[in-house]
């Protein structure tokens, strides 16, 4: 089965499911040598499936995921939680609601790419199989196998998700 047929049969069932914000982080011009501060502009949305992002037309390998929330000061002990706070407030100037999942630093993948042999990370033909490597740690997969999975985890969460 080709990859468009995997990706387009994936939608059809994921027609109700939830979608999660795509976003695209904006450094705004300075004005007047007076710096101002970032924002995550909306660029649609996508269903949540692991290491993808499946939107009506593409496929994405997932970036990083924030929730926006309103600024406030706040004292940190790592720089990695004020960058994240950051990013979150980002989000919020951007215009999504408060809470809302966003995605930021995705990257399109090529599915011709994938039919014709070729990798488009994290996807690969392997074994005369469409392939997914989950993590960076992981081997392939099966990409049907993994859109199977992924797609009843959205659809029926396990309690207290």
């Amino acid at each position: 089965m080709s990859i468009d047929a995997l990706l387009d049969a994936a939608r059809e069932r994921l027609a109700g499911a939830p979608r999660e914000g795509l976003g695209e982080l904006v450094e705004p011009r300075r004005i007047l040598g007076i710096a101002r501060a970032a924002r995550i502009v909306p660029r649609g949305t996508a269903w949540h499936l692991g290491a993808l992002l499946l939107t009506d037309d593409g496929v994405l390998a997932t970036g990083e995921v924030v929730r926006a929330r309103t600024e406030a000061v706040r004292g940190y002990t790592a720089e990695s939680q004020r960058r994240r706070s950051e990013l979150a407030a980002a989000a919020r100037r951007g215009g999504f609601d408060e809470g809302a999942t966003v995605h930021i630093g995705w990257r399109m993948l090529d599915p011709a790419a994938v039919d014709r042999g070729e990798a488009s990370d994290p996807l690969a033909v392997v074994d005369g199989v469409v392939s997914i490597r989950w993590s960076a740690a992981a081997g392939y997969m099966p990409l049907a196998r993994y859109l199977d999975e992924r797609i009843a985890l959205l659809l029926d969460p396990p309690a207290g998700a």
